[in-house]
């Protein structure tokens, strides 16, 4: 049986006329930059998400750095943000000559914590960047109170949490990445809403920011060869903007799809005491863009030379931590313990999650994680 992390072809398969077809309107009018098709999809995102400006740009990290850069921050200033998350969540910070700021997250959701941002907050800090990791929302309402009460601007990641909403005392919702000052995202093939390379967007209520975010993009400028200020070059291409149009259309199926897939691997897994099982934030919907076990007893790594040796795809997402990356060991300082941040690096580990995924590979990877643990008893 063959199961990979994440099924990409097949995917593909159930909506290639429509793919090809849109694919080819832009080889046909070969406007490979800033084809009408780009702004097609910025429309069609600001519709999706509810929000008033869309920026489409390379790729997810862009998105991030051209974000800072909108905020006329200062060499030195503070931005706070985990340190269980990837890497560029903190490198565009360092890039931009600001530090970065770690704070530790929560062991259940493993996500930001509006008191260990407190705890974090000094006289030079400036914005928070908050991931929304592996498909649902940091605690929004609380951190936009902190955010407020310091004067601090909030830029959201939901590239892999794209589609899920954050859920508020009063009963209302948002679409992540529409809450705080900036929301930033990622079409890298693995995401929620994912183009056949690399993509990225932005997205603003803000007339100011909205306006200082496209010229950014575009090397500064409003007008060609007018650079206002500094920039870089990132687009998306209009292929990119072409194929991600029509995978927009089915992003909801998608996301019902991987909830099926985590209830299936809940039902299959939960009286297994070895292992701690992905939480649901009742503050937010999931989209699962990762289901992410916990494994107990030092066993994770053993678990997964197991599932290798089945021909079981598994990841650790991720094995080490923002506070203990070389490259940021210089420019950054941390907030508070990482307590949980490291406990987490010793024991995550993801399953196969993917919308092709079907009933009986589920039950094979289940299977095969609750023999591991019946031989290990022996």
């Amino acid at each position: 049986m063959e199961i990979k992390m994440v099924d990409l072809k097949n995917q593909y398969l159930r909506i290639k006329d429509e793919i090809r077809k849109s694919v080819d309107e832009v080889l046909f009018s070969s406007q490979y930059i800033k084809g009408r098709q780009v702004e097609e999809f910025e429309q069609s995102l600001k519709e999706y998400l509810g929000v008033r400006y869309a920026i489409t740009c390379a790729n997810g990290t862009d998105a991030l750095q051209i974000a800072l850069m909108s905020l006329d921050l200062k060499p030195n200033d503070e931005v706070i943000c985990p340190s269980f998350s990837f890497i560029a969540s903190a490198e565009v910070i360092a890039l931009l000559g600001l530090r970065p700021v770690f704070v530790d997250v929560d062991y259940n959701n493993f996500n930001t914590t509006a008191k260990n941002i407190k705890q974090a907050i000094s006289i030079k800090t400036k914005a928070i960047i908050v991931v929304h990791l592996f498909g649902q929302s940091a605690e929004m309402e609380e951190i936009l109170s902190i955010a407020k009460q310091y004067n601090l601007y909030v830029i959201e990641d939901n590239a892999q949490s794209f589609g899920a909403e954050s859920i508020f005392s009063d009963g209302s919702a948002k679409k992540l990445g529409t809450i705080g000052n900036i929301g930033c995202t990622s079409f890298f093939p693995t995401k929620n809403l994912a183009c056949y390379g690399d993509g990225g967007a932005i997205f603003t209520d803000d007339d100011i920011l909205a306006e200082k975010l496209r010229m950014i993009a575009n090397h500064g400028s409003k007008q060609k060869y007018n650079s206002q200020r500094i920039g870089v070059n990132s687009r998306l291409d209009t292929l990119q903007a072409a194929i991600l149009q029509v995978k927009l259309k089915y992003l909801d199926q998608y996301l019902k799809k991987r909830q099926e897939v985590a209830n299936i691997y809940n039902n299959e897994l939960k009286n297994l005491e070895q292992i701690i099982l992905p939480s649901k934030s009742p503050n937010s919907t999931h989209t699962f863009n990762q289901y992410t076990i916990k494994v107990m007893e030092k066993k994770r790594n053993d678990l997964q030379t197991y599932l290798k040796s089945k021909n079981i795809p598994t990841a650790i997402y991720y094995p080490i931590a923002l506070h203990k990356q070389t490259a940021l060991s210089l420019v950054s300082r941390k907030g508070n313990e990482m307590t949980n941040t490291d406990r987490l690096c010793s024991e995550v580990l993801s399953l196969p999650m993917h919308t092709e995924l079907s009933i009986e590979q589920q039950k094979y990877i289940t299977e095969n994680i609750k023999q591991f643990f019946i031989q290990e008893k022996k």
